[in-house]
């Protein structure tokens, strides 16, 4: 008996050890097959400039959630991509879960799972809970915030805070069904980063099997210069599902769907939709519908973001742009675009 007690405990202690793997592509396709066409947006409400004035208890804004994912719902999306920050988590753990599950209730009664995002290379480096700053005039994403930063190279107990922060969230809701996928780090290497981002990478993929979620981790593609071979390489191995961004013209994202077709599993492009680029829900949703490829374009409602202005164009005047570089509906919910619209409810079966 004593023999089959220790035995067990060896076992048991072993497995406490062990994390999941990558799932296999057969469980990768088997999981795909299960979900309808997904399509949508990277979704932040109007009234938010970054992820901490989504989701902070002062700033927190269901009213306008359920108004804007029900123009959403209307289009046919089913999937929205939404950023967290751990800040929200370490100054407000229990009412960011509850806040978090508020938004996953609303998206859930028009019909859309959602992506979540943990880490993010882009943008501003400083960021603190309380009140944001004022959009910039005319400024893209003036107000958005990296998570962690740079302040994981000079603060290297961050990387505790993070790995709790990681697990917590993903353990609460590892098997909620209103979750489509964990984008587990957002363009790692932005900034001029590049592989200085790839321990912090390597990791959160480390966390994440060890909670062993229900739903498939991903971390997107999205620079293919040589430089960001090791992060691509790296992303590409350990994604269940393949994710990517791409704001280019019709050739260029053609070439990488047939690049990334080679790894045999579910795809997603979790951005696209640049006008100024030639990225167009007219010509790009089509061939990604025909592929069954996801299609997650950049941006719902314009608002606080500032995301109709192009990354590089700033407009000291303010002026709406004639042509806008992403969103599709102003804040009263009237369209840039009808044909747009046309478009995109006769690909999602809406018209």
């Amino acid at each position: 008996m004593r023999c089959v007690f220790a035995l067990t405990l060896l076992i048991a202690i072993f497995s406490l050890n062990v994390q999941a793997q990558r799932w296999s592509e057969e469980k990768a396709n088997n999981w795909y097959k299960t979900q309808p066409w997904p399509r949508g947006c990277n979704f932040q409400p109007s009234t938010a400039i970054n992820q901490l004035e989504m989701f902070q208890k002062d700033t927190y804004d269901p009213e306008t959630i359920d108004r804007e994912l029900g123009w959403a719902e209307q289009l046919g999306f089913n999937a929205m991509r939404v950023y967290l920050h751990h800040i929200l988590w370490t100054s407000d753990k229990t009412g960011f879960k509850n806040r978090l599950d508020n938004y996953l209730g609303i998206a859930h009664k028009h019909g859309i799972k959602t992506i979540l995002v943990f880490f993010d290379d882009c943008w501003n480096d400083t960021y603190a809970p309380g009140k944001q700053p004022e959009p910039k005039t005319g400024i893209h994403n003036s107000g958005w915030v990296r998570d962690p930063g740079t302040m994981i190279y000079t603060h290297p107990d961050t990387l505790n805070v993070l790995e709790a922060y990681v697990k917590d969230v993903m353990t609460t809701f590892k098997n909620d069904n209103r979750i489509l996928a964990w984008d587990l780090y957002n363009e790692p290497g932005n900034n001029k980063n590049v592989n200085k981002s790839l321990p912090l990478l390597k990791a959160v993929f480390s966390w994440a099997r060890a909670v062993n979620p229900s739903q498939p981790v991903t971390a997107a593609i999205w620079n293919k210069n040589e430089k960001f071979s090791d992060l691509n390489k790296f992303q590409l191995e350990n994604s269940d599902i393949i994710t990517y961004h791409n704001y280019s013209y019709t050739d260029n994202h053609l070439e990488e769907i047939k690049e990334l077709k080679k790894y045999n599993r579910p795809i997603i492009c979790s951005e696209y939709m640049a006008r100024r680029n030639g990225s167009l829900f007219c010509n790009i949703m089509p061939l990604l519908k025909k592929d069954n490829i996801g299609a997650i374009n950049w941006g719902l409602v314009s608002g606080k973001t500032n995301t109709i202005y192009a990354w590089d164009t700033p407009m000291p005047s303010g002026k709406e742009p004639e042509l806008w570089f992403h969103d599709i509906f102003r804040k009263d919910g009237t369209p840039f675009s009808l044909t747009e619209i046309q478009t995109i409810k006769q690909l999602t079966g809406k018209q």
